[in-house]
């Protein structure tokens, strides 16, 4: 087996024919069909079955996939690791971002990174829920995750700072007469919620539950900036991270109280390398609502 048939099976999964999947790859489509045969002969097995949607893996071919994609990620790091030097760094840098975190602070920090190392590549996974998460933690695809602190906090988590949760509220709402809004005055409001296994939706639901209250469901998004332009329009109020906050809606804009606020954690993973490192030092230089010091959590 090698990498490059690992490569052509995940790419035919992704895609669901061997024809896209080597329009993808650029190469021709005989040459992958011959790789994924003789993966499946040296394996014993049948990676893909045929459906009238296209092609789909069998049960152990999934079990297959998820194990050649943590290999492929792996090589990948081995090989912009074994290149790195006198600033040339190429390859995938993974990054998880929970319930909006570094919104306004990753910007910087990537724009700095791509200026020192011009040929890696972010890619950005934008508020997954705990449950993917911990799918994406489990697969080993990640390079730096950034989470509110928990109960299962990691030892050698990087405190970047705290981030403080604020109400956005309709144009011509009351309460944005009030420098801070009291929590219990949206009691009966209509909230904009987030999907039901999002860790943002469980601040809602515990800030609410302190105050005395059950949240009114009028709508339920993925993303923060999807439920600020929402409440924005009226449709309701939400409740996000300040830094989520979309340029233009600041004066709809209002902290609560009490406040609201969760620490702000970086984890990397085992045996980071040199991008991953670099992005954590870039973010510990970003502002952050209460900025500490960059060092492993006590």
């Amino acid at each position: 087996m090698s990498l490059r048939q690992f490569e052509y099976a995940l790419a035919v999964a992704e895609e669901g024919s061997v024809t896209a999947a080597a329009e993808r790859l650029r190469v021709a489509q005989p040459s992958v069909s011959q790789q994924i045969r003789g993966l499946e002969r040296e394996l014993g097995v049948e990676l893909f079955a045929r459906t009238p949607t296209g092609l789909v893996p069998t049960v152990v071919g999934r079990a297959f996939l998820r194990e050649a994609e943590v290999a492929v990620g792996a090589a990948r790091r081995a090989r912009a690791t074994a290149r790195a030097g006198a600033d040339e760094l190429v390859g995938e840098l993974v990054v998880a971002a929970q319930m909006g975190f570094g919104t306004r602070q990753m910007p910087g920090a990537l724009d700095a990174l791509r200026r020192r190392f011009p040929r890696l590549v972010v890619t950005v996974f934008e508020e997954p829920s705990s449950a993917e998460l911990e799918r994406l933690c489990r697969r080993g695809v990640l390079d730096l995750a950034l989470m509110a602190s928990c109960e299962r906090t990691p030892a050698d988590a990087h405190r970047l700072g705290d981030e403080e949760f604020v109400v956005v509220l309709g144009a011509g709402h009351p309460q944005l007469a009030l420098d801070r809004v009291d929590l219990r005055e949206l009691a009966g409001e209509a909230w904009i919620r987030f999907d039901r296994d999002s860790a943002l939706d469980g601040v809602l639901l515990s800030v609410l539950k302190d105050s005395g209250g059950a949240p009114v469901t009028a709508a339920r998004v993925s993303q923060t900036a999807t439920a600020v332009r929402w409440a924005a329009r009226g449709l309701g109020v939400t409740l996000v991270p300040s830094s989520a906050v979309p340029p233009g809606h600041e004066h709809l804009v209002r902290p609560v109280f009490p406040a609201v606020t969760q620490p702000v954690i970086a984890v990397l993973r085992q045996d980071a390398g040199p991008g991953e490192t670099a992005l954590l030092d870039l973010l510990g230089r970003e502002t952050w609502t209460d900025s500490t010091s960059l060092s492993p959590m006590s």
